[in-house]
């Protein structure tokens, strides 16, 4: 299974890059930010299970958090991708939590981001103010995919399919504020076992988050994925360690007010 498991990491994640050497600064934000978007990825309902966290750098990566399907998926509900959304917030609002700034560590995630809110407004009729209509044509140039596309909307039409875009980012960033903020002692703990491992498995993250939670996130099993156990498995919950009383924590659900503003940080 490890011989596996190493193969599937090579081909998902890339080969590792041992001779790269991080300053004790720069691993430690990287830290946080893959505990970020662990964290979510276990507490959030609808995102895919939690497979492991490492700060090992792979291919292009410095650190990648890995979730695994429990099987195959051929349409994804609206709550499925703004959990997704959320999830990959984590990392740049873990930064922003810790250090009150951010670094250029987010850009993908950023990217990746935008592309699926644009196809949430434009094509899959996910926005209020939209509607049910599919915009914007894929027809493009032969001489190159990305070089222009059609437009067959109108300039009104296209600042609200921005405002709708930037609208839904910008939820998806305050949930993931409020939800990192409930749970602010499992980042931590989180981030500290990766220093000291460098990876850990879902399982493991899963067990530091109900601890410092001071009971199961989820009380009917760990929502992970173990290479021991297989795709699609749930683990069995353990017995969380006595601690100090924490908030209850229950998933917010995203809503935005007319008139959004950027979320106020909490004081830490």
């Amino acid at each position: 299974m490890e011989d596996f498991e190493s193969s599937r990491d090579r081909v998902l994640m890339g080969q590792e890059r041992d001779t790269m050497v991080l300053q004790d600064d720069e691993r430690e934000r990287i830290a946080f930010h893959e505990s970020g978007h662990a964290l979510l990825a276990y507490v959030l309902e609808k995102t895919d299970p939690l497979h492991k966290i490492t700060i090992i750098p792979r291919g292009m990566a410095l650190g990648v958090t890995m979730t695994l399907p429990e099987e195959d998926r051929h349409i994804m509900s609206r709550q499925h991708l703004e959990d997704s959304l959320c999830m990959r917030m984590g990392g740049r609002v873990a930064e922003l939590l810790v250090y009150g700034d951010l670094s250029t560590g987010a850009a993908d995630d950023l990217q990746r981001n935008t592309e699926l809110a644009r196809r949430m407004v434009r094509e899959w009729g996910m926005s209020k103010e939209i509607g049910p209509m599919a915009w914007g044509s894929n027809n493009q140039v032969f001489l190159g995919e990305d070089l222009m596309h059609t437009r067959d909307y109108s300039d009104h039409t296209s600042k609200v399919i921005d405002d709708e875009i930037e609208r839904i980012l910008r939820e998806q960033e305050s949930r993931a504020i409020e939800v990192l903020t409930l749970h602010r002692r499992g980042l931590e703990s989180l981030t500290r076992a990766l220093l000291e491992n460098e990876t850990i498995d879902g399982a493991e993250a899963a067990r530091l988050i109900d601890e410092a939670n001071g009971e199961p996130v989820h009380p009917t099993g760990t929502k992970t994925v173990s290479a021991l156990t297989g795709v699609g498995k749930t683990a069995p919950v353990k017995e969380a360690s006595p601690v100090a009383p924490a908030a209850a924590s229950p998933v917010p659900a995203p809503s935005v007010a007319p008139g959004w503003q950027p979320p106020t940080l909490p004081a830490v």
